[in-house]
């Protein structure tokens, strides 16, 4: 199966720059150690192509690192 979007309404406005927030799923299947493990390693390949890593969220099971695009759009490796 190839990439997939999923569209959400949202009941806020407009915020900021940008509407479109991608979620790319990189850890699926995996938890605890070896999620934030393949989550970092794909951090790691995005920074030096422009990426910026926001910060790293995990609870000891799950995890997400919010990004930034060289455009400053927000995107999440999930």
């Amino acid at each position: 199966m190839g990439p997939r979007l999923f569209f959400q309404r949202v009941p806020e406005g407009k915020a900021a720059k940008n509407r479109l927030h991608l979620d790319v799923r990189v850890g699926t299947g995996l938890v605890g150690e070896e999620r934030l493990a393949a989550l970092e390693a794909e951090c790691a390949r995005l920074v030096p192509l422009g990426a910026v890593h926001v910060r790293t969220l995990y609870d000891g099971n799950d995890a997400c690192i919010p990004m930034l695009d060289i455009e400053g759009n927000e995107f999440c490796l999930d």
